[in-house]
């Protein structure tokens, strides 16, 4: 990677991959765009379009008029709102998704585009889940997720597109707040024990669901995006995970810190199904195998952190 087009720049990912990229290889050599423009440091510190994904016309244009090299593409509808608007999920989904894939496929460039467990449904395997495994996801966002790893894959196989990937987890970070995910609780938690000392999960006590900290997932990206694609077996999709948690540890690992800090339970019905039909744990270990994965951060250093880093936000 030399020169970089991330599509869903002020997104949950994007908002940190975007200023990491840019410390690591140049901030005119990482080109932002999102639908909408902000005063975000991401609009702010290096170059910035407007592009709304479904566009192809533009899309190709900006990588041409920039010269980049690789596509990062974010740009996605997360999976409780892809549940309330499915048709528009598909649409935006698959449709930039495809879009971003043919720009790869023209002008030769290396492709990122990350996966979720939202992929995998209630015949996969629920503990330790393998990276070949049952996928019959019963959400719309699993099913545009699942349909993307086999998109991702064709283009590789069929033209040679040098598409890479992950199956992220749920993503724990302070920098973006909660965007309409299943796990966001995960990072609601954190909000809440700063400013109220209590929280009330829509998730319900026992439901574990892999977890990772953004500095993990951002490191993940780079690392696979410059690793050796001779030693890549899987390419696309492959498992990454850091920690598999449930309410309750996060509770604890809070109240170390926090010992007034109390957590109760208000289930969301919509959002508690889709977390009950993804793995309670997933093996990564091709991902390590295969490009030396490793996360930095189980819960107690990540808990550490998040407190003291929105301490400082808020």
């Amino acid at each position: 990677m030399k020169k970089i087009l991330i599509t869903g720049a002020l997104g949950q990912i994007g908002s940190e991959l975007t200023m990491a990229l840019r410390d690591e290889y140049g901030s005119d050599n990482v080109v932002a765009t999102d639908i909408r423009e902000t005063d975000s440091p991401v609009v702010t510190s290096g170059p910035f379009e407007t592009l709304d994904v479904t566009d192809a016309d533009r899309m190709h244009e900006l990588a041409q008029k920039y010269n980049v090299d690789t596509i990062m593409h974010l740009a996605a509808l997360l999976s409780a709102k892809a549940e309330n608007n499915p048709k528009f999920a598909w649409d935006l989904n698959m449709g930039g998704l495809v879009n971003a894939l043919e720009v790869a496929r023209i002008l030769e460039l290396q492709f990122f585009t990350p996966s979720s467990i939202g992929a995998f449904g209630h015949t996969t395997p629920k503990q330790i889940t393998p990276q070949d495994t049952i996928q019959r996801p019963s959400t719309m966002y699993g099913v545009n997720k699942v349909s993307g790893e086999l998109l991702c894959d064709y283009y590789y196989q069929r033209f040679g597109v040098d598409t890479r990937g992950v199956r992220f987890p749920g993503l724990i970070s302070y920098v973006t707040e909660p965007g309409g995910g299943t796990t966001d609780y995960a990072v609601e938690i954190y909000y809440e024990a700063i400013k109220n000392r209590k929280y009330t999960s829509y998730i319900a006590q026992g439901t574990y669901m892999d977890m990772m900290y953004m500095p993990d997932a951002i490191q993940a990206i780079i690392q696979l995006m410059e690793a050796d694609g001779d030693k890549l077996v899987h390419r696309n999709a492959f498992n990454v995970t850091a920690m598999s948690a449930a309410p309750e540890d996060f509770e604890k690992a809070i109240q170390k810190h926090i010992p007034e800090f109390e957590l109760s339970y208000e289930v969301d019905s919509i959002r508690q199904k889709i977390a009950d039909s993804w793995p309670d744990s997933i093996d990564a270990s091709c991902a390590k195998e295969e490009w030396g994965f490793n996360p930095s951060y189980d819960i107690d250093r990540m808990t550490a952190d998040m407190l003291e880093k929105l301490k400082q936000k808020l």
